[in-house]
């Protein structure tokens, strides 16, 4: 059983009578589906289609709560309430903490709820003051980098990654029903024509690597090192690349791609 508190996130409120609404015509997920007991996970994207923030949206009360990245908080609040307009609502910060549980830490009482990605994910508490942890931050980024979960900006970059380039489709990030959303178009055509080229995997190091280092296959750089914790880590890379022959090496470093249950890959690359 592990808790660690996530020192690297923060909770966003975001109040008033067309909270759901407002919510709605901007994020990737169906913001209805957010109840007691069920997060959702979705993201915020450019009128382009691409990547700006994720976060995780619990219902409480009469309010919303957006677990984001802590770095990201203030551009995310800045940009929603740019698109507020005449809607009814309020965004600001509070002070609650999020944790994180897994290996059969039970799910607590409170704004809780299943991490909505994977079931082996575990589970986030937002909560003030946080729970007593008997893990660290680093165990839950090595129990998410062996899951192949992505982790905000460390993971996905502004203005560039398409969201199903990063899994969302397969961990439940996107609702293809719901209707209209900033940067629909994109992602529902990326889907229908298969035109994705690149994907996140969770990668093993043969040495120490450090993010952003270029992964190159005979010679031609074809993906990069994104979060890495001791000599596991996530990296962007070509699908080309998965059936090209030859080794993976980042610096003096063999790279090897771990494909996990999860992910679904063309035939041709499966």
């Amino acid at each position: 059983m592990m808790i660690a508190v996530l020192d690297n996130r923060a909770v966003l409120d975001v109040s008033g009578p067309d909270k759901i609404s407002f919510l709605q015509g901007l994020v990737s997920n169906d913001v209805a589906l957010a109840k007691d007991g069920t997060a959702v996970w979705a993201a915020l994207l450019t009128p382009q289609g691409k990547w700006l923030a994720d976060f995780f949206i619990f219902a409480d009360g009469d309010r919303l709560l957006l677990d984001c990245e802590a770095s990201q908080a203030a551009m995310l609040t800045q940009r929603l309430t740019r698109h507020r307009l005449r809607a009814k609502v309020t965004i600001g910060p509070t002070d609650l903490a999020v944790s994180a549980g897994w290996n059969g830490a039970p799910l607590p009482a409170g704004i809780a709820a299943p991490d909505p990605r994977l079931p082996e994910a575990g589970w986030r508490l937002l909560s003030s003051p946080p729970p007593t942890a008997d893990a660290t931050p680093e165990d839950y980024d090595r129990h998410r980098i062996s899951l192949g979960l992505p982790d905000g900006s460390r993971d996905m970059e502004a203005d560039k990654t398409v969201l199903l380039e990063a899994g969302f489709d397969e961990l439940n990030g996107i609702s293809w029903t719901k209707g209209c959303y900033m940067g629909q178009e994109l992602t529902a055509r990326t889907r229908y024509r298969g035109l994705i080229k690149r994907r996140l995997f969770p990668v093993d190091l043969s040495g120490p690597a450090t993010p952003d280092t270029d992964i190159t296959q005979n010679g031609q750089a074809i993906g990069t090192l994104r979060s890495i914790r001791d000599r596991q880590g996530l990296a962007t890379l070509r699908l080309s690349a998965l059936t090209a022959g030859g080794a993976l090496r980042a610096g003096d470093h063999v790279v090897s791609v771990r494909q996990p249950e999860w992910m679904r890959l063309p035939d041709k690359t499966a």
